[in-house]
């Protein structure tokens, strides 16, 4: 299963704790949780949706020596114009959470610009085994971002697109193009994308358990129900 619609019926709601518990429910230990260095860069974000996979690469290529005129030159037209590009923006359809396979090189690949141009073409998010900058605005902007850390360097002469629409490792864990990616405060956790339907409902079966143990102690209290009690 990889439409969105159907995705969004059987997801929504669920945490990532739920659904690592429904991965362990059909067997799956091992497989899934992504390693935590790599975490939303904000308190609330959050994601579920189709992998579009993208790897890149250290370079080979040096930035040379240039004046600083010369060096807007070479970066726009030619790091950027064919070395650090984006061609799988093409391919993003709506729910897919971009997820990027990049070398810790301490490269701040992602930013407020390129993660808001995923957001206009459609795409959740991003998680990203690399670094992300301007973290200010991208706390601001609200689209979800799960990195391995924070870095003010940007990608000429470091890091260059190779790339997309393969299988990648993100934290250990290897997804596959339109496996399901689900993250919050958790982190980040992968569901193959032939286990989603058998996924969902074993994470439900948790989720609900949860939901009416926690309900029962929350009249206890005397406290308000809220979202995280409700049970339909």
């Amino acid at each position: 299963m990889t439409d969105y619609t159907e995705i969004e019926k059987l997801y929504a709601g669920l945490r990532v704790s739920d659904v690592r518990d429904g991965m362990d429910w059909v067997g799956l230990f091992s497989k899934g949780s992504v390693h935590r260095d790599i975490r939303p860069l904000y308190e609330g974000a959050r994601l579920c949706g189709p992998a579009l996979t993208v790897r890149l690469v250290a370079t080979h290529e040096q930035a040379p020596p240039r004046t600083p005129d010369e060096y807007t030159a070479w970066a726009y037209e030619h790091w950027y114009g064919s070395k650090h590009i984006s061609p799988y923006k093409a391919d993003i359809t709506r729910g897919d959470v971009v997820v990027i396979e990049a070398p810790d090189l301490g490269v701040g690949q992602l930013g407020s610009n390129n993660t808001l141009a995923f957001k206009t073409l459609g795409a959740q998010g991003v998680v990203s085994s690399g670094g992300v900058r301007d973290v200010d605005e991208c706390r601001l902007q609200k689209v979800p971002v799960f990195a391995q850390f924070i870095s003010q360097t940007m990608t000429q002469g470091r890091i260059e697109y190779l790339e997309h629409g393969v299988p990648v490792t993100i934290g250990g864990q290897r997804v596959n193009p339109r496996d399901l990616v689900v993250g919050d405060g958790d982190g980040v956790i992968v569901v193959p994308h032939e286990h989603i339907e058998e996924v969902a409902k074993y994470a439900w079966q948790e989720a609900l358990n949860d939901k009416r143990g926690r309900r029962k102690m929350y009249e206890q209290l005397g406290w308000a129900l809220d979202e995280t009690v409700q049970v339909d």
